[in-house]
């Protein structure tokens, strides 16, 4: 059965939420008081419903879904009554004015098994979503400083101020950027042309981790401006929805001459992203939450904390206290931890890097940038990992094992340090050096026998065990493994087309030789240097090439 959802409210944002859920099938009717409303419908979408009572339009046994475009201070009565309905529920932002009754809200949907999302847009905009990517990639650095210019001339708002009407949004995209709630708020604005209506606010933010933010809002500025900025320590990020080219990188840089801070500028990079429009990807979104019954990405819980900040503005621009958490500051690591994995100190992490659920790495480590660590793992004590290796579930990997960049470890791979070891016998000071080299594979459920080295971009086979030194590019299968080939940089086993010696990767085009016994080299590409980025992502399944 085909979801039916029903729009409440056809003003100046509903219609498009109209558009938009009518062209994806499933619009099944609209409630709005206003009786022109239905003049519309009848020549827009004729086969859509039209109701003025919203108790009316909710009791129809066909609805499974509304979603709410009417003014914040009917959100909470009306989402209310739908999610007592046992309906389903998209509420614009905000969620609610009152933090308890954004709460009430919250519970509500968790007890009827209900799905709560809040229309904070943004998030699904393609060029926030990479910036997202960006920061957790550690492509910026550590984040230091966010601020956020939302002006505009146009819609003036005489139900509820421009603090409610604009900051929402980009309130929602710093939680969702840092990952964490401010534990101080500032907000300052002013009302100039009603008295009791604040048409312009600048609010500050200090975050736990040190980082700082504010976003200025107005709808009194001569021209649109919808501009983030996030400055890193290693790259600035600036997303400007008012241009062509959204999404950009500006590697500047500061350096200290004299002991004076000097700019050093560098030019933009254009990062590419998909033009698709947010508020469809937003509707899908919903469709497909109500069909899988997950929770959706900006959920009643995210917009109970946009809620949340939001009255603390309130409170701080009427000149009460602002209530907000009394965490301290604590340091915040360029990477991202599960906060069911373990991280003891010291360690080194590099900018990137992910580590999830139950992974522990003990103090020591020294991880590099953009690896990841799966589900289960443990990195012990003094082991040193390059940059972007990749660690699959359920790997221990011990003292005395040296990965260097870009090694993939297949899912419960084993290693080890000791190749005689009893337990009645401490050998902790003769743990045996293994030695992963750049761009090597490890086969899911492989053993690596301590003490040996295995070459760059070779490959290990699933299930294999290897019990001595591996050359470079080689394929090795079996117990005891043996070589099977040679595999290219690309993953494709090599073979010998022309007769002289020359074999081609049938993804990149290098060439392969073995100019020695036992030792093969790419001819168009040093081992040591990166693939050029035409190269890092692939295009052809692997079975199409193993179809060839």
């Amino acid at each position: 059965m085909s979801i039916k959802i029903l729009v409440a409210g056809m003003g100046h944002w509903g219609k498009n939420l109209v558009r938009n859920f009518d062209q994806l099938g499933v619009l099944h009717s609209v409630c709005d008081p206003n009786p022109v409303v239905k003049d519309v419908l009848t020549d827009k979408y004729p086969k859509v419903k039209y109701c003025s009572d919203f108790e009316t339009a909710i009791a129809d046994g066909e609805v499974q879904a509304v979603v709410l475009a009417t003014p914040a201070v009917t959100h909470y009565q009306m989402a209310k009554l739908v999610l007592e309905a046992g309906k389903d529920v998209f509420v614009e932002k905000p969620l609610a004015i009152k933090v308890s009754d954004g709460q009430e809200l919250v519970e509500l949907a968790e007890k009827n098994g209900s799905i709560l999302m809040v229309g904070h847009i943004l998030q699904y905009h393609s060029a926030v979503r990479k910036l997202k990517q960006l920061i957790s990639d550690g492509e910026l650095g550590q984040v230091r400083y966010l601020y956020s210019n939302r002006l505009n001339i146009g819609k003036i708002r005489v139900e509820e101020n421009i603090l409610w009407s604009f900051a929402p949004h980009d309130i929602s995209v710093m939680l969702n950027l840092l990952e964490e709630e401010p534990i101080e708020v500032a907000c300052q604005g002013g009302s100039y042309l009603s008295e009791d209506v604040v048409d312009v606010t600048l609010s500050e933010f200090r975050f736990p981790s040190g980082v700082r933010a504010h976003i200025f809002v107005s709808w009194l500025h001569p021209f649109k401006e919808q501009r983030l900025v996030v400055v890193g320590s290693d790259k600035m990020a600036v997303f400007d929805d008012t241009i062509e080219e959204k999404l950009k990188l500006y590697p500047h840089k500061v350096e200290w001459k004299n002991r004076i801070p000097t700019a050093i500028k560098a030019n933009a990079e254009v990062v590419e992203v998909e033009p698709t429009e947010p508020l469809k990807l937003e509707c899908k979104h919903f469709i497909e939450c109500i069909n899988s019954r997950r929770q959706p990405s900006t959920d009643g819980k995210e917009g109970l904390r946009v809620l949340k900040i939001l009255n603390q503005c309130q409170a701080a621009l009427e000149g009460r206290p602002a209530v907000v958490k009394e965490n301290k500051p604590v340091e915040k690591k360029p990477c991202f931890v599960h906060p069911t994995a373990i991280v003891d100190e010291p360690c080194e992490i590099g900018a990137g890097t992910k580590i999830w659920h139950f992974s522990h790495i003990m103090k020591g480590a020294k991880i590099g940038k953009k690896c990841i660590f799966g589900q289960n793992c443990n990195v012990d004590r003094d082991v040193i990992i390059g940059n972007n290796v990749k660690v699959q579930n359920n790997i221990s990997i011990y003292t005395g094992a040296i990965i260097e960049d870009d090694v993939f470890l297949g899912p419960s791979c084993v290693l080890t340090n000791v190749t005689n070891p009893r337990s009645q016998v401490v050998r902790h000071s003769l743990y045996e050096k293994t030695i992963l080299q750049r761009g090597c594979t490890i086969g899911a459920n492989a053993t690596i026998v301590c003490g040996i080295t295995i070459g760059r971009y070779a490959f290990i086979g699933a299930g294999a065990v290897i019990a001595k030194d591996v050359p470079d590019y080689a394929l090795m299968m079996g117990v005891p493994a043996k070589q099977a080939g040679w595999m290219s940089r690309h993953g494709h086993r090599l073979k010998n087309l022309d007769g002289n010696g020359i074999m081609v990767c049938p993804e990149s085009g290098y060439r392969y030789k073995e100019e020695l016994p036992g030792i093969l080299k790419c001819l168009d590409l040093d081992e040591e240097s990166p693939l050029p980025e035409n190269l890092t992502v692939g295009k052809i399944a692997y079975d199409e090439f193993k179809a060839k």
